[in-house]
């Protein structure tokens, strides 16, 4: 069986290591062969190259593709389809919005754009979709989003045989509220990740505090994630400025830690300084010791406008940390039920969620996981625990495997 995955850019983030441990997983030269297209990162995003050349896998690379839309597009779909004449692929696997434009579109011409369509018979090709995240609210203007949407709509319906979410409430997004596809096409695959590389080794734990500045009795609440407006870092900083000036005793023992990079991290790092909590705030880069980063925090947060699952919310649970987060997309499912309402936030079975987007309740938030070292270590046992479960790589590869399989026996 002959896969072909396509996504807009290996930049740092969750999508790109599941396309290349897909692709990995999914070349064992016996049932299947998998080649993987990928465009280019652009200015003020890491590349994450390295992450496929240590799990040995070879991207086609198609510099005319990246995230935004370019009249080069015109070129990328001309590439890929190309590509497609090549290597006949049984399967095209899209991932991310870009990537789902362009692959699919060009999926469609190599299908239909053959002799055989006049007597009945196009190509025999399977056509998968993933949405990791969606852009139709908080990226872009109204008429731009309208655009997408209505792009989606035209893909899920005439270019999309099976389209996959991540979680039920994306389901509920995408299907329900914002009517992409049938229902019937759908499929819920939850994330997968390498829960042996999230471990630590002995000394993580100091090194990065260390680096840190942190104090052995302070406790440090870090944000996992790319430096760009989606990830409203911001409300991090300020909600991070309310806690420190209320918590008392508390509050003193607070430590801040922003962990990635981008085109924001000037502004955040003046920002920080603006709010006085410069010296409690540490900017730490993108890390590839991931692991080690983990060790160091004693709780992650998220403040994201939209997201898909937020992989930094998994991983920390893989590691045992206690997550809060406001409550975006997969959030919701991620830690699940309500278990006590508090002002402005609610204590959830595997992290505190806060529902309102002001500084004041997450700042409250922060504050009432900070003052119990038994919730923190409750919500970290249960959040390890569900993630173990729920998420391993090996779970995803295989629910991956059986949807091909079954593509396939549908011919």
């Amino acid at each position: 069986m002959k896969i072909l995955r396509i996504i807009a850019r290996l930049n740092v983030g969750g999508p790109a290591r599941h396309v290349v441990w897909l692709t990995r997983a999914l070349s064992d030269g016996d049932e299947f062969s998998s080649s993987l297209i990928a465009g280019t990162v652009p200015p003020g995003e890491e590349d994450m190259g390295y992450f496929a050349a240590e799990n040995e896998v070879e991207p086609v690379f198609i510099p005319e593709m990246s995230r935004e839309l370019s009249p080069k597009d015109v070129i990328s779909l001309i590439k890929v389809y190309r590509r497609m004449l090549n290597e006949r692929p049984d399967i095209v696997h899209t991932h991310t919005a870009k990537a789902g434009t362009v692959g699919r579109t060009a999926a469609f011409f190599y299908k239909w754009l053959t002799p055989g369509t006049l007597i009945g018979r196009p190509r025999r090709v399977k056509v998968v979709h993933t949405f990791h995240g969606h852009v139709f609210h908080s990226y872009y203007g109204g008429l731009k989003t309208k655009a997408f949407l209505a792009i989606e709509k035209a893909l899920a319906r005439f270019a999309t045989d099976r389209i996959i979410v991540i979680t039920r409430q994306q389901f509920e997004e995408i299907n329900g509220k914002f009517g992409v596809g049938r229902g019937e096409r759908f499929r819920i695959i939850p994330l997968g990740i390498d829960l042996a590389a999230l471990q630590p080794r002995p000394g993580d734990r100091e090194r990065v505090r260390a680096e840190m500045g942190a104090g052995r009795d302070e406790l440090v609440v870090g944000l996992v994630g790319r430096l760009t407006e989606i990830k409203d870092i911001p409300l991090f900083l300020r909600a991070a400025a309310v806690s420190l000036k209320n918590a008392g005793d508390t509050g003193r023992k607070l430590r801040f830690a922003v962990v990635g990079d981008g085109h924001l991290r000037a502004s955040l790092e003046s920002e920080a300084a603006s709010l006085g909590i410069a010296d409690k705030v540490t900017f730490l880069g993108n890390r590839q010791d991931i692991g080690a980063v983990y060790a160091g925090l004693d709780a992650v947060a998220l403040t994201s406008l939209n997201e898909g699952t937020p992989l930094s919310l998994i991983e920390a649970m893989a590691a045992g940390k206690p997550v809060i987060s406001t409550s975006v997309g997969g959030v919701v499912d991620l830690l699940g039920d309500v278990v006590e309402e508090r002002d402005g936030f609610a204590v959830c079975d595997r992290g505190v969620r806060v529902d309102a987007r002001r500084a004041e309740n997450y700042g409250r938030a922060l504050i009432y996981l900070a003052e119990s070292e038994e919730l923190r270590l409750k919500l970290a046992l249960r959040g390890q625990k569900f993630v173990e479960a729920e998420y391993g790589k090996d779970r995803l590869i295989g629910d991956i495997k059986a949807l091909y399989r079954e593509l396939l026996a549908e011919e």
